[in-house]
């Protein structure tokens, strides 16, 4: 009895010790739990705190819960935005939709990291952009069961990226553009002009100048017309000189000098791969002229089947590079020259009418050097002087019979002729006096270049006989003896043709 008492009371102060320690582990899980509560509540408040929303997905029913954080930058109410991927994917932008729907499935297949950046639209229509990063859940049997993850506001970021990839691509537009302007000035500089400045005093030369300073500093194109080795290049430059756009270098291609299946992707530049040899990119002239001048030399030349494209950048300033459907707008100044007849060449059908009419806005025609003889004097000086200099030599007297040999030269190849005369006399001549070399002869009857007028041809031919008779119109020996004509025929034949005695 008193073994059964014990064990009793033994019992009971084991069950008592049990129910006091449950009592104790209880109140340690407890407050266990209560600091895990107390952690993870902070580490939320701590994780949403450091991004701009998160979220969780169940794959399963397809519902969606989105922090307060989320909602509040999309300025949206829950009721405005159910719980649904649905509600997220109308407000993707159209250019970001596909995107970020392919990383999501490329997760839930690959099980690859899901990090993708996007665009959300907000309640009043703007558009931010977000960083999304999110992580799949997969059951026991691989399937995906639920997808959880953060979303962070980067637009501030994102505006500076676009603002700074602007800034570069503007920065590698202008340096393609100045290394095409700085290639063709390289060019350039290898060649030499006839002088540096015009020179001469002549009433013919005098008008071209005052149409120059006329035209110059308004943006109109302008037409050069004239023989060959006039000087038709350096007027085009005293126009650009005195413009608004002399600051930019006055670009220059030469129609007549490349082929025709190189000539357009000159003028108006091409694409990588846009015909064979095409291996980088090139802008052409009109491109690295924006802004300046182009001197389109020898326009006459220019193919057919180009000059449509020429028109459409003189009327709307645009055209396409060859190889591609994009429009470039370009702001150019055209100046042109030719030695030929455009009028002819438009009834010959060799030249576009309307061309015709944009380009003769505003013609200025250079005299040929035989109608300026009072200028060779100081063109030989000049042209003297700087070939000596060249050579090495020094030139002190240039004799009256060579001037005046020169001056009655008739000089088909203008200015150009003249400089190469000269230069090969300077060269010839071993002292400080001028030895000519060639043996000017005027050509008998010459009627000049196949494209001049009649009328060019036969006042030449009147002035060279009345010359010839000292100016004699009547009489013995005279010109109109010379010429078969009756005198008051010749008197009216020199008044249209306006042959005056200077």
């Amino acid at each position: 009895m008193k073994t059964v008492i014990i064990t009793i009371a033994l019992f009971a102060i084991s069950l008592s010790l049990f129910i006091v320690g449950l009592r104790i582990q209880r109140a340690r899980y407890r407050r266990a739990q209560e600091v895990l509560s107390d952690s993870k509540e902070r580490y939320l408040q701590a994780l949403e705190s450091s991004t701009d929303g998160l979220w969780d997905w169940n794959l399963l029913s397809d519902t969606v819960v989105y922090s307060h954080r989320f909602l509040e930058v999309l300025g949206v109410s829950p009721a405005e935005f159910p719980g649904k991927i649905s509600s997220l994917r109308q407000r993707l932008h159209p250019d970001d939709a596909d995107a970020a729907w392919t990383a999501i499935e490329h997760h839930l297949k690959e099980r690859a990291p899901f990090q993708i950046e996007y665009r959300l639209r907000t309640q009043s229509g703007a558009y931010l952009w977000f960083l999304a990063r999110g992580q799949a859940v997969w059951d026991a049997k691989g399937q995906a069961v639920r997808m959880s993850g953060w979303i962070q506001d980067i637009t501030a970021n994102k505006e500076r990226e676009l603002k700074l990839n602007t800034a570069l691509a503007q920065i590698n537009g202008l340096k393609t553009k100045l290394e095409a302007e700085r290639a063709y000035l390289q060019e350039e500089i290898k060649f030499r002009y006839n002088h540096e400045n015009i020179i001469g005093h002549s009433e013919g030369l005098t008008y071209v100048l005052y149409k120059v300073e006329q035209i110059a500093a308004t943006d109109t194109s302008v037409l050069i017309l004239g023989e060959t080795g006039t000087g038709k290049e350096l007027v085009a430059r005293a126009i650009h000189n005195l413009s608004l756009r002399k600051d930019n270098a006055l670009l220059k291609i030469n129609c007549a000098a490349l082929p025709s299946n190189l000539i357009e992707s000159e003028l108006f530049g091409h694409e990588k791969g846009a015909f064979t040899g095409a291996h980088a990119r090139q802008l052409g002239r009109f491109e690295a002229a924006n802004g300046a001048t182009l001197f389109l030399d020898e326009i006459g030349e220019l193919p057919l089947e180009l000059q449509p494209k020429l028109l459409r950048v003189l009327q709307d300033g645009e055209f396409e590079r060859l190889g591609s459907s994009q429009t470039v707008k370009v702001d150019v100044r055209i100046i042109a020259a030719t030695n030929r007849h455009l009028e002819e060449e438009v009834r010959k059908g060799r030249f576009r009418e309307d061309l015709w009419y944009r380009l003769n806005v505003f013609p200025i025609t250079v005299p040929p050097l035989r109608e300026r003889k009072e200028d060779i004097a100081l063109l030989v000086e000049s042209f003297v002087e700087k070939i000596s200099k060249r050579l090495g030599k020094v030139i002190m007297e240039i004799p009256t019979s060579m001037m005046n040999e020169l001056q009655a030269y008739h000089w088909p190849g203008n200015i150009r002729e003249l400089e190469n005369v000269l230069e090969r006399a300077v060269i010839n001549s071993s002292g400080p006096k001028l030895h000519l070399v060639d043996e000017l002869k005027k050509p008998p009857k010459e009627i000049g270049k196949a494209d001049r007028t009649l009328e060019d041809v036969e006042r030449e031919y009147i002035l060279r006989v009345l010359e010839q008779t000292q100016w004699k119109v009547s009489g013995k020996n005279s010109a109109s003896e010379i010429l078969g004509l009756d005198r008051s025929t010749l008197r009216a034949r020199m008044q249209k043709l306006g042959i005056q005695k200077l």
